[in-house]
């Protein structure tokens, strides 16, 4: 099988290369803002030009030397997509005109062999001159506006005549979309690193660090997975920065669009009220949960036990009861094993269904034990007939013989008696109502 051809925009910080991005994957997948650095790790999507596929990658900002504590690394992530890259897009700003570390990174992609097409980017005129850029020896100089679309075109055009041409298969199997979730600096992105064997978001110990939401997709067992190391979730008081704003936003996207979402914990710092909330997030989103202790080889080393701190779990985090825990390491790769299976069984429980018998006979003795409880006055209430109507998650259909819905405690036990007959580990189990006409 033909590999997909990977396609690398580069450039230093703030010439559109997010803007270009988001444009040819038709969402806003990355963070676009006027600062330089808004995009600190490399972020990955597929991309259809003409009948022809291949992955694009938008990168962090390269420039020659740095104080910044995080532009450095995001710069080490751009060489990364550079060395494995097929065609690198050098884009440069033609507002502002050729600069020093323009010609600086030219040199280095010539240094480095790679096949580049250069393309002025903020180009809205016909007028503007891109002459100056012929010095960095690159044919031909593409003009375009990545915030408008125009000439956005003949540069995919480009793009696809100077790679493989690789047809993107309907029918294949979609990979599992995981959804790494929690607030900032719990160890997300370490966790994202160790499980797919290489350094692919950056890593800091400065909370905050990761702003996009990055896909990573690899194959284990002989099936696909893809990663989405999402931002450190936030509470809105917090939230200073616009960018770190449209981070918990893209975060609450992430899990939308995910199959199992992975709450990170911390071990070492403990729980906090806003564990509950990113949870919360999950769980609304009717994702399947896994409870994914972290830091834990530091937690035994200063005495923590295990069970005490499950029940601290079960304690502060009751609605997620149903989720799996598992007690991990992302720097020691401690536990990930357990935390593999546990989001094969999730993703599964997710999926099950059972049959309109086997559900009916779990209500009726439920209901023989229990009498419906209605959630205002005292209807003498029954269950007429219950079906399964949709999964991920399980969804259920219950139909009553009064105009009323049913008590909150009564849909916890009903729940509480599906999962003891089915199953249905790690995912939300939700419940609709409706009343069948005499």
């Amino acid at each position: 099988m033909t590999p997909i051809p990977r396609v690398a925009l580069v450039g230093r910080p703030n010439v559109g290369k997010s803007t270009l991005f988001n444009r040819i994957c038709g969402r806003r997948q990355a963070i676009t803002d006027g600062r330089p650095g808004s995009t600190r790790d490399r972020n990955y999507a597929l991309a259809n030009w003409r009948g022809s596929t291949f992955e694009l990658i938008d990168t962090g900002g390269l420039l020659l030397a740095t104080s910044d504590p995080l532009l450095g690394p995001a710069a080490d992530q751009a060489q990364r997509a550079i060395e494995e890259a097929d065609l690198v897009v050098l884009l440069v700003d033609g507002r502002a005109g050729l600069l020093p570390d323009d010609a600086a990174i030219a040199r280095r992609l010539r240094r480095d062999g790679k096949r580049v097409l250069l393309a002025v980017n903020k180009q809205e005129s016909e007028a503007q001159d891109t002459g100056e850029f012929t010095a960095l020896g690159f044919e031909p100089v593409l003009s375009l506006s990545a915030e408008h679309g125009l000439g956005v075109g003949e540069l995919l055009d480009a793009v696809v005549a100077r790679i493989p041409v690789v047809e993107e298969k309907e029918d294949a199997e979609r990979p599992v979309s995981i959804a790494l979730v929690g607030r900032p600096n719990v160890g997300k992105s370490s966790l994202l690193n160790r499980l797919v064997g290489q350094e692919r978001a950056v890593v800091s110990a400065v909370p905050g660090t990761t702003r996009d939401a990055v896909d990573s997709v690899l194959v284990r067992h002989g099936r696909s997975y893809r990663f989405v190391d999402t931002a450190g979730i936030r509470r809105q008081r917090l939230l200073k920065e616009n960018v770190d704003h449209v981070s918990v936003v893209q975060a609450r996207r992430s899990l939308e669009r995910a199959d199992v979402a992975v709450l990170v914990l911390d071990a070492e710092s403990g729980l906090r009220e806003l564990d509950a909330t990113v949870g919360g997030y999950a769980k609304d989103a009717g994702r399947a949960i896994v409870l994914a202790v972290n830091k834990w080889d530091v937690a035994t080393t200063a005495g923590t036990k295990q069970a005490r701190f499950e029940q601290l779990v079960r304690d502060e985090l009751k609605f997620l009861g149903f989720a799996p825990t598992c007690f991990i390491s992302a720097r020691t790769g401690r536990g990930l094993n357990a935390l593999w299976k546990a989001i094969d069984q999730v993703y599964a429980s997710a999926r099950a269904r059972v049959t309109t018998g086997q559900l009916n006979r779990v209500l009726m003795r439920a209901q023989q034990a229990y009498a419906p409880k209605a959630a205002k006055g005292a209807a003498d209430l029954k269950i007429l007939f219950g079906a399964q109507i949709g999964t991920a998650p399980p969804t259920f259909l219950l139909s009553l013989n009064h105009p009323v819905n049913l008590h909150f405690s009564y849909l916890r036990y009903l729940e509480n008696q599906l999962r003891s007959a089915f199953g249905f580990e790690g995912a939300p189990i939700v419940f609709k109502v409706k009343t069948r006409r005499h």
